[in-house]
């Protein structure tokens, strides 16, 4: 199993904390899409740089990430 990095767009506010967080600048808002609530999510551009520090997942102020490691 690789690591995993799950995003709920249904939740996610686009507030760009995880982005700034991302210590291999990885993470993204995605400004293709709109969430349901209107938003921008959050998107990962790269599983195979992510190292899964979860970094993401704990600055997230609406629990909408998910980390998994291998």
């Amino acid at each position: 199993m690789a690591n995993r990095v799950t995003i709920d767009e249904s939740i996610c506010k686009g507030c760009s904390l995880c982005v700034d967080t991302c210590p291999k600048k990885i993470m993204v808002l995605n400004r293709e899409k709109l969430g349901p609530k209107g938003y921008n999510p959050a998107a990962l551009t790269d599983i195979e740089a992510c190292t899964a520090c979860a970094m993401c997942a704990i600055i997230c102020p609406e629990s909408a990430i998910k980390v998994e490691k291998e």
